[in-house]
């Protein structure tokens, strides 16, 4: 069984017992969390459910493991000749969910 997730303006290829690292979501280590925006689903059998743009009454449910920081992504901005130099660093904040069902 297999889903197709949209979390994050991300999309994701979901089964059951998979750790999916997804931007930053509410809740803390062990919470439960829903994701309603199902685009697909497919069953043992091979048939395949595609919603227009998301399935009616499908959803995946999964337990936040943990949350981190990714890696420094620096952000460098220059002007030639104009003594213009701008350097940002930023992390993004991820969350690992681990996939417990999918509900179609």
């Amino acid at each position: 069984m297999q889903a197709i997730i949209k979390t994050g303006g991300k999309q994701y290829i979901v089964k059951p017992g998979d750790v999916v690292k997804v931007e930053k979501l509410e809740g803390n280590s062990g919470d439960v969390v829903e994701f309603k925006e199902v685009l697909m689903v497919s069953d043992e059998n091979g048939t395949v459910k595609v919603g227009s743009p998301f399935v009616d009454g499908a959803s995946v449910r999964g337990r936040i493991l943990k949350n981190e920081k990714g890696e420094k992504i620096i952000v460098f901005k220059f002007k030639r000749r104009k003594n213009y130099r701008r350097k940002r660093g930023h992390r993004q904040i991820y969350t690992h969910v681990e996939i417990q069902e999918i509900i179609s």
